[in-house]
Parts: C-alpha cells; structure tokens; sequence
C-alpha cells in the first residue's frame, strides 16, 4: 500500500514537472513573439518637431499588419514631424512622419499678420487646411454679387499672440498663388477660415 502511494506521489511529480516545463516553453514562446516599438507618450499636433519626451518605448506582441517604429529607432526619430496629430498612447507609424519641415516643404510659405476677428480665436494649428481669403481694400466697398476671392493654404505654424492679439500664421500654398497672398498680406487684406477637420 505505501508503496502504490509513493508510486502514486512520484507520478504526480513528473505529471507537475511536465505541466511546468510546457508553461515555461509557452512562456518563453510568448516572450519572443514580443516586439519593443516606439510609442507616443504624450498628445503632439501635427508640424511640431518631435522631442523626447514625446516617445517612449512599449512591448507588444508581433503582429504582421502593424508596422511600428522600431524601439532601436527611437532616437532617430527626434526632430522629425508628424504630418496629422498624434495621441498619447498610440504606436508611431513611419508613414505618420512626412519629410523635412512635415508640412508644405513642396510649396511656399508666407507669413500672414492676422488681427483679432480675422482667422478663428485660438482654434488653429499647424496642418488645419484654411482658405486665405481676401478682403476689400480700405475705403472699397465689397461686391455683394459675387464671392470673395479665396486662396487654399495649409498652416505651417503660428506664432503667439502680440499685445493686440495680432498673430503671424504662416501659410504653405501653391507656388503660383505665393506672390498673390504675399501681396495681399503685406496690405492687410486676408482674413483665414478654417476647413473642417477629417476625422
């Protein structure tokens, strides 16, 4: 009898043993299915150069329809601009960061002095698409049968407000529109309104 129950124990031993050996395999498996990738560790709008603190590196495991940032690229990815607003917590993607400045880099850029009442209080930010439209010249009475005049630009960046609350945007737009907006900035004659955001 104690000698069926010590057979009885040591098969419960190996029986255990073999358990633990296959959840060790399981979970040393599961370990290298993990990837270290960049993620983002705080909200970033889009055009804002990349710093730090705006990564931080987390675990996931392998999947083959994500493509993260490497962990390993990290540092190389310092500097660079996010062509749309990043969320924190979300993985970077390589085809989130654009080229050079992240914005406009294939147009040209004016700098457009808007006062108060001219473009949305506060709303705006690099990578809004805006439509630069013009307004009459001073003692001009403006033309009730026809639209105003518009030019499309996307914002580059803004700058902070002055003592009137007259900030300097500046604008990407098309090379053939650059001198035109340009010319109509440098006159006080552009108010900005805003496209609707995709979402």
């Amino acid at each position: 009898m104690k000698r069926e129950r010590r057979w009885s124990v040591v098969a419960l031993c190996m029986v255990l043993a073999v358990v633990c050996a296959l959840g060790a395999a399981a979970a040393v498996t599961s370990a290298s299915d993990r990837s270290r990738v960049v993620a983002v560790a705080r909200d970033v709008p889009a055009g804002k150069a990349l710093s730090a603190a705006d990564l931080t590196v987390a675990e996931v495991s392998a999947d083959a329809a994500l493509t993260p940032v490497p962990a390993s690229r990290k540092t190389a990815m310092i500097g660079k601009r996010p062509a749309m607003d990043l969320r924190k917590g979300s993985l970077l993607i390589a085809s989130q960061l654009a080229g050079g400045t992240g914005l406009g880099d294939d147009k040209q850029q004016v700098g457009v002095q808007v006062k108060r009442g001219q473009a949305p209080s506060g709303a705006l930010v690099p990578g809004d698409k805006v439509l630069a439209v013009t307004t009459p010249a001073q003692g001009e009475d403006a033309k009730t049968d026809a639209p105003p005049s518009s030019i499309p630009a996307a914002v580059v960046s803004v700058s902070l407000p002055d003592a009137t609350g007259a900030v300097v945007i500046n604008l990407a737009v098309a090379t053939s529109d650059g001198p035109l907006l340009a010319t109509l900035a440098a006159q006080g004659r552009i108010a900005l309104v805003r496209e609707p955001r995709s979402r």
